[in-house]
C-alpha cells in the first residue's frame, strides 16, 4: 500500500521540499523556588514561552541556488512569516521569525546545499491602549473598586454652575462697591470700612470663580 504524500512545509512563500529532520521544542515556563523544609523545589509557572523549531534540510537540483538565496534573504530580513507543517498541526501558531540560519556547501556535490533553520514563535501584540477619562484607568479595574467614572460629567456641570453663581455674586459686589464710593453723600468716610471689605470679598470671589472655571475646563 502506497503511503500518501506528505504536505510540503511552507515558510512564508518558500517551499521546504527536502526536509530531513524537524524538531519542535517548548519550555514549560516554570521557575523553581527553594522552600525551607520542603523536599524538592516549588514550581511556579510564569507563562508559556514561544514554540521553537529546528529544521534540517537539503536543497538540490536546478533550483537549489535560487532556493538557497530565498532562505538567505528571509533570514537576513528578520521579518515575521507564517509557518505550516505537519509538526504544527496541533499548535495555534500564527507567525514565526528565523532566529538563526546555517548553510553548508560540500565539495564534489554541485547544486546541493545542506541547511539548518531555527524558528521561534512571534505572537501578536495586544491592542494599543486607548485614551479615556482618567487615562483609561477603567481598564485596570477602577470600576471594580466602586469608582464611577461617570461622575466626571457631573463634576464638570457642577463646576460650571459654581462659576456662574460666583459671577452673579460679583455683580452684587460691584453694586455695593459703587454705593461705597458715592461722593455725593458727604458721609465723611462712614462707608470706608464697607469699601475695604467689598474689595477684599471681590478679589477672593474672582479667584474662586476662575478656579471653578478651570475645573470645568479640565473635565471637557
Amino acid at each position: 500500500m502506497t503511503e500518501p504524500a506528505r504536505p510540503i512545509p511552507l515558510l512564508g512563500e518558500i517551499s521546504l521540499n527536502a526536509v530531513q529532520r524537524m524538531e519542535h521544542t517548548l519550555e514549560a515556563g516554570f521557575v523553581s523556588t527553594r522552600i525551607a523544609g520542603l523536599p524538592g523545589e516549588l514550581q511556579q509557572r510564569s507563562g508559556r514561552p514561544s514554540h521553537h523549531f529546528a529544521i534540517a534540510g537539503l536543497l538540490a537540483g536546478e533550483r537549489a541556488a535560487a532556493d538557497l538565496a530565498a532562505l538567505q534573504a528571509a533570514a537576513a530580513a528578520g521579518s515575521e512569516v507564517t509557518f505550516a507543517a505537519n509538526i504544527t498541526t496541533a499548535l495555534d501558531l500564527q507567525r514565526v521569525v528565523i532566529t538563526s540560519f546555517r548553510a553548508v556547501d560540500v565539495a564534489g556535490y554541485p547544486n546541493r546545499y545542506h541547511y539548518h533553520l531555527a524558528l521561534a514563535e512571534s505572537p501578536p501584540l495586544p491592542p494599543p491602549a486607548e485614551v479615556e477619562a482618567f487615562g483609561g484607568l477603567g481598564d485596570f479595574g477602577v470600576g471594580d473598586l466602586g469608582f464611577d467614572t461617570d461622575i466626571v460629567g457631573d463634576l464638570q456641570g457642577l463646576a460650571g454652575e459654581v462659576a456662574g453663581a460666583v459671577t452673579d455674586a460679583l455683580d452684587v459686589i460691584d453694586q455695593l462697591g459703587a454705593l461705597a464710593n458715592l461722593d455725593g453723600l458727604a458721609l465723611g468716610g462712614f462707608l470706608e470700612p464697607m469699601e475695604q471689605s467689598v474689595a477684599q470679598v471681590k478679589d477672593a470671589a474672582a479667584r474662586f470663580r476662575d478656579a471653578a472655571r478651570g475645573l470645568a475646563e479640565a473635565f471637557e
